[in-house]
């Protein structure tokens, strides 16, 4: 009943995002201006003089008040921090917009209804920083951030609310019961500073109901893109099942919470209502920013805004040290965090680094990246292969790659499009020419036996192809290793691109062609690196399967392994094969139609059908013919062979056999065309 009304409240909140957002503005202006519950005009050190600003202030307080602060600070950094692993500007920006109208309206009641001032303020920003949790805050924008469609965005963030929304408003519940205890002490800095916590509570549990669900829904709905239709917020990070839409919160949890909200209760209904006056006047008292003895009325010297001026520009020590630890840590989450995280997830994503250090003129490098190289004692520089003719630079032989595990997406420079790598440890004795040789020259070194492809240049291999010596196609079985092969096929296709720099994110390198050749595919140029998930388990016969599935599509392998989930609560699937095979028709023209009538009728007959059946597995270990179905229209007689192809799909399969039997066993009885 709970999660229904959260949802409910969820879906409203998203569906009308701009009304949300104008009447939480304006109730907060409406507070800060017409002062609802408190009327008077005191503003203690302009017109008044207040005897409680003129009290000492222990250092030790000084100290534990700048240590808060600071610690503040670190926690609301790190939580960023944590946030920005994520990858997406949105969760950041949406959760600094919380913080932000979170720390606008706690300033609202803090100066508003304890009538604390801006000295309360300063005192209670550390305590409601601390209070800020942008796990919830973001746990609702993934929720979000997973949807296709405007929709689905409403729809997410009311499924969001209706998980989220009973947990966070009883945790807000025992914050603030719990945290209310301190208000009883009797202690005047401990009540002043739980009430304060009290006040950042409810804030962030306003904010968190209203105001933010509206701004997730409004930012979303104006990032689409105007051309396609197609969200730009989504992300692979959050194309899957979030965890939070699966697993309901922890019942034990939640009645240890009721149990200790009902116990501290009672502990505030005895200490306010049944515990003697005196404590509980000064309780209040104190609650509400109340001064023991009466202010003085004095007549301004300045303007009002020069007064809040001239405090702001007041600084003491703490508040140096406080702002100059926020200004430093600004300054490395903006300009020095992105390298931090770039270099911890190339070193946890090997996919992505580079294996080799290559140096690259400045005026023609497209990327530059490094990383160290495994332990040499004498490493050894890679120059470029530049694919001009009056080039000067020496040609050396390309690289073999000791780890084969890994793959490098750095493949050259702007101008050529391909780096043709150099190792002196496979071939330390051969120094190639600095200019091309002649055709003659390469094709002799090329068919010697003892020499070889290894003994040529990439620029006197491109030659040879050229001048149709080396067919393009057989670079990979007559180079010395297919890679080379492949980086010299790519660098050929380059030379005819408009842009020669097309082919620099296509990886080539540590890939095993051999799985490839002859196989599935021809002319290689690279490999593309696709992601695999897993759905499942799927329940099918009384057997469960997991389903790997390979693609970029988000949400693909959720949707599936949602799918999977709803067949197995579901009692699982059975599955039966029907009409297992693969077909093709042929035409066939006769001599005469009367002729045609009589293949007709002898293919329908069963020894014609044994010879043909026969004739057509004897052609394939795979394909079995099972039936024919014979269509006469004049001379012209049309077959279709149906036959099962085993594993495979069998389309070129029997596109062959077919072929054959019209071709051969049936022009053996009967005259055909």
């Amino acid at each position: 009943m709970l999660s229904r009304l959260f949802r409910m409240h969820g879906l409203f909140v998203a569906s009308h995002p701009w009304e949300v957002i104008v009447g939480t503005v304006t109730l907060t202006i409406c507070m800060m201006s017409m002062k609802m519950f408190t009327g008077n005009d005191k503003i203690c050190g302009w017109n008044y003089e207040c005897p409680k600003s003129e009290e000492d202030v222990l250092s030790s307080d000084i100290i534990i008040l700048t240590i808060t602060r600071c610690i503040a600070i670190l926690y609301i950094y790190f939580q960023f921090q944590n946030l920005r692993q994520l990858g997406s500007k949105y969760i950041l920006g949406i959760a600094g917009l919380f913080t932000i109208f979170s720390s606008f309206v706690f300033s609202t009641v803090v100066i508003h209804f304890l009538d604390k001032e801006l000295t309360g303020l300063n005192e209670a920003l550390p305590f409601f920083l601390l209070l800020v949790d942008l796990s919830r805050a973001s746990a609702l924008a993934k929720f979000a951030l997973s949807s296709n469609s405007q929709d689905e965005v409403r729809e997410n963030i009311s499924r969001g609310m209706a998980i989220l929304g009973p947990t966070f408003t009883l945790d807000a519940l025992v914050e603030c019961l719990v945290i209310g205890v301190g208000t009883m002490s009797g202690v005047r800095q401990l009540e002043i500073m739980c009430c304060f916590g009290c006040m950042s509570v409810l804030a962030n549990y306003f904010v968190f109901m209203t105001f933010f669900p509206a701004c997730v829904s409004l930012v979303l709905e104006l990032s689409r893109e105007s051309r396609e239709g197609r969200p730009i917020w989504q992300l692979s990070h959050f194309a899957r099942v979030l965890e939070e839409e699966e697993n309901k919160p922890n019942p034990v949890t939640q009645r240890v919470k009721m149990i200790m909200s009902l116990g501290l209760v009672l502990v505030h209904a005895h200490s306010r209502w049944i515990a003697e006056p005196s404590a509980q006047n000064s309780t209040a008292e104190i609650s509400m920013g109340l001064d023991e003895s009466a202010p003085k009325r004095i007549e301004p010297n300045v303007s009002l805004w020069q007064f809040y001026l001239s405090r702001m520009a007041s600084m003491d020590i703490e508040q140096v040290i406080t702002l100059g630890l926020a200004f430093l840590l600004a300054v490395k989450y903006i300009f020095f965090e992105q390298t931090e995280m770039e270099s911890t997830l190339s070193l946890k994503n090997p996919i992505t680094s580079p294996l080799v250090i290559q140096k690259k003129n400045p005026e023609h490098c497209c990327i530059k990246q490094s990383v160290p190289l495994k332990s040499n004692p004498s490493p050894r520089k890679v120059e470029n292969l530049p694919l001009a003719k009056d080039r000067k630079d020496e040609v050396k032989m390309p690289v073999v790659q000791e780890s084969p595990s890994k793959a490098t997406f750095v493949v050259g420079n702007c101008t050529s499009s391909e780096t043709s790598p150099v190792s002196d440890s496979k071939y330390p004795g051969i120094e190639l020419p600095k200019e091309i040789r002649s055709i003659e020259e390469c094709l002799s070194i090329f068919k010697n036996d003892k020499m070889g492809a290894k003994f040529l240049s990439d620029a006197e291999v491109i030659s040879l192809v050229s001048a149709k010596y080396i067919p393009a196609y057989k670079l990979e079985t007559l180079m010395e290793t297919q890679e080379r092969g492949v980086s010299i096929r790519r660098q050929m296709l380059s030379q005819k691109l408009p842009e020669p720099s097309s082919l620099q994110r296509l990886p080539y390198k540590n890939y095993d062609y051999s799985l490839v050749l002859g196989a599935c595919c021809e002319n290689v140029i690279g490999y593309m690196p696709i992601p695999v998930g897993v759905a499942g388990p799927l329940l099918l016969d009384k057997k469960e399967f997991q389903v790997p599935m390979a693609t970029t599509e988000g949400c693909l392998v959720a949707s599936t392994n949602r799918g999977c989930r709803a067949i197995c609560l579901g009692g699982g699937a059975s599955s039966r094969i029907l009409a297992d095979g693969m077909t093709r028709g042929p035409v066939v023209r006769l001599p005469t139609a009367c002729q045609a009538a009589e293949v007709k009728a002898w293919l329908e007959t069963p020894e014609g059908f044994k010879i043909i059946k026969d004739a057509f597995d004897s052609t394939s270990r795979f394909a079995r013919l099972q039936r024919l179905q014979i269509g006469l229209a004049g001379r012209n007689l049309y077959i279709r062979f149906s036959s099962r192809t085993g594993d495979a799909m069998g389309m070129n399969m029997i596109s062959k056999v077919s072929s054959r039997i019209c071709s051969v066993h049936l022009n053996n009885y009967f005259k055909i065309h």
